[in-house]
């Protein structure tokens, strides 16, 4: 793979944070791999938002790969996390699952018919999956695992021990009036609002009463919940006693040998950057607000002798087309569809080619087949070497990592031609493969597998994400009538599309027969530039079309013209035009 050059002045802000990062890790741990770190929640669909808590990391740890560099990147899933709240719109989930509400991820079962054992590997998969199929390499840390293993025993006690000292920073912000919380300009109506962080926002910084205040919260050994309270500690045996709101279940431990609780969330993001070592780690744009995990997690990382990792506040990623898949399927989109409809080079293009502080959309409806052209534009241009410096690093990064390139369609045809033929041809293969093969005759696609998994991309996107009433179908019989109505201009526009078939037959031939016509008509030679023609030539053309649809597909609009007249058959167009 290239390496992208470093130099500040020309190239793009992954190179930038690569070098900041290998400079600090440098200065903090040298000698050692570099430790980048993300934070995911499975508490339900991990969604195209919270990619960006991954993808950012894993662009710059794959810069620092590529520079030869050992370095590490680290996922935490934060499965002991409490079951907030039953998800609207999940199915096999029903509010029965109220009952599991304070237990931890892990312990929830999850929804009915999934194969996985709980709550937490059931939505964790789906993501594992989606990883994958883009390239990102991670090492997975399931905080069920830390802290039921008792991996973090010596740091609980540490945050009991100098519990006086987290109390005195998160009072702080405590005693301040909440300040307005900063906005972002809506990407749009569907804006993905992702949790504060890796961890749960509204939760508690720990419980403070008659007996003091304790970073540390049981779950509960008869209910399994966390709405415990820890009524007394003992610093020297280390017995704490806890009592259970929801069961009025009581007991005593000693915490130095008891695995059945965690740490509240700031605390224990900070411990664990100290824990991992962690150089690099973004965040979402909530944490720009005091007493925000952050910005508190960054005074509290001294207590247990880490620093606060460098990174950048990441924007909101919005969808485009979402509102109408969201009424559809009860939930934001996540990695998984996108990648449905869309190669994981595209999706990883998305997250690269904007600096995190940057909002984009994602496209779930027409948009997308315009982000195609745009990206096989910048293909092409990287082909013929007149990409510049930084969308030529954002395509690197796109197509492969530092372990090598992500496989690729062998022939990738034009999205939008694919969509229109995957359309009109409805899941009939064979006549999708003579479509394309009579796209360009000079070099006929041999297998319907050269246009893959592009292709099927472009099929799936048509099947779920286009409405029914703007689906293609070719009519069965002239529109005798419309045939009848047409005055002389019309009719003869016609027999100039027909008397010039046969040796336009191809996409190129028929893209320049279907624009020429009325120029001809006009007067003009059918190769005329824009710049040689009056602009009502453009009205005529567009009047030109209109009437092509509605006599093959009974519609003012539908695919682009040349596809569409492959797809319905040379033979077929001759008869429906009244030949």
């Amino acid at each position: 793979m290239p390496i992208v050059a470093q130099s500040t002045e020309t190239t793009d802000w992954v190179s930038r944070f690569a070098d900041e990062v290998i400079e600090e890790s440098e200065r903090r741990a040298p000698g050692k791999p570099v430790v980048v770190a993300s934070g995911l929640s499975p508490s339900g669909p991990i969604h195209l938002g919270n990619l960006r808590e991954v993808m950012t990391p894993h662009l710059v740890a794959d810069e620092i790969r590529r520079r030869g560099r050992q370095v590490r990147h680290l996922i935490s899933w934060d499965d002991y996390d409490r079951f907030r709240k039953v998800p609207a719109g999940i199915a096999g989930v029903d509010e029965t699952w109220a009952e599991h509400i304070g237990k931890p991820l892990t312990s929830v079962p999850a929804p009915k018919g999934s194969p996985h054992p709980n709550w937490a590997e059931h939505f964790k998969a789906a993501m594992v999956d989606s990883l994958a199929e883009l390239g990102v390499e991670f090492d997975a840390i399931s905080q069920t695992e830390q802290y039921t293993s008792g991996a973090y025993r010596e740091q609980i006690l540490h945050a009991m021990r100098h519990r006086q000292e987290i109390d005195a920073v998160l009072d702080q912000y405590r005693t301040k009036k909440a300040p307005a919380k900063k906005t972002q300009k809506p990407v749009d109506e569907a804006e993905l609002q992702a949790e504060e962080g890796s961890g749960a926002a509204s939760e508690d910084d720990g419980s403070s009463g008659s007996a003091g205040y304790f970073p540390y919260k049981p779950f509960c050994g008869n209910c399994e919940k966390d709405l415990t309270t820890v009524t007394s500690y003992d610093d020297d045996t280390t017995e704490l006693t806890y009592s259970c709101t929801a069961c009025a279940f009581s007991e005593t431990v000693r915490l130095n040998e008891f695995n059945r609780g965690k740490l509240v969330w700031k605390v224990d993001w900070p411990m664990r950057w100290a824990y991992e070592g962690v150089i690099f780690e973004p965040s979402g744009v909530d944490h720009s607000s005091p007493g925000s995990s952050f910005q508190v997690g960054g005074q509290i990382v001294g207590i247990f002798g880490g620093k606060q990792p460098i990174g950048p506040m990441y924007a909101f990623v919005g969808i485009s087309g979402m509102a109408k898949m969201s009424s559809s399927r009860g939930g934001v989109p996540t990695p998984a569809d996108a990648l449905k409809i869309m190669e994981p080079q595209l999706l990883r293009w998305l997250y690269a080619r904007r600096r995190p502080n940057q909002s984009f959309k994602i496209a779930f409806d027409q948009e997308i087949q315009r982000l195609y052209d745009e990206w096989d534009k910048l293909d092409a241009k990287v082909a013929d070497g007149s990409a510049l410096p930084g969308d030529l690093a954002a395509h690197a990064r796109a197509v492969g990592t530092a372990s090598g390139d992500l496989p690729r369609t062998p022939r990738p045809l034009p999205y939008r031609t694919l969509a229109s033929v995957a359309d009109i041809t409805a899941g009939h293969q064979d006549q999708a493969l003579r479509i394309l093969s009579e796209l360009d005759p000079d070099n006929p696609l041999a297998s319907l597998d050269e246009a893959r998994p592009r292709y099927d991309k472009a099929e799936a996107w048509i099947n779920t994400h286009v409405p029914a009433d703007q689906r293609t179908i070719v009519r069965d019989e002239p529109d005798a009538e419309l045939l009848k109505s047409l005055d002389e201009a019309s009719q003869q526009s016609v027999r100039l599309l027909l008397d010039g078939l046969e040796s336009h037959w191809s996409l190129d031939g028929l893209t320049h027969l279907v624009y020429g016509v009325p120029k001809v008509q006009a007067g003009f030679a059918a190769d005329a530039t824009p710049k040689e023609l009056p602009p009502e030539i453009k009205t005529a053309q567009r009047s030109f079309f209109a009437l092509l649809y509605h006599l093959l597909v009974g519609r003012d609009t539908g695919p682009r013209l040349p596809t569409l007249l492959l797809a319905v058959g040379q033979e077929r167009v001759r008869r429906l035009l009244g030949e």
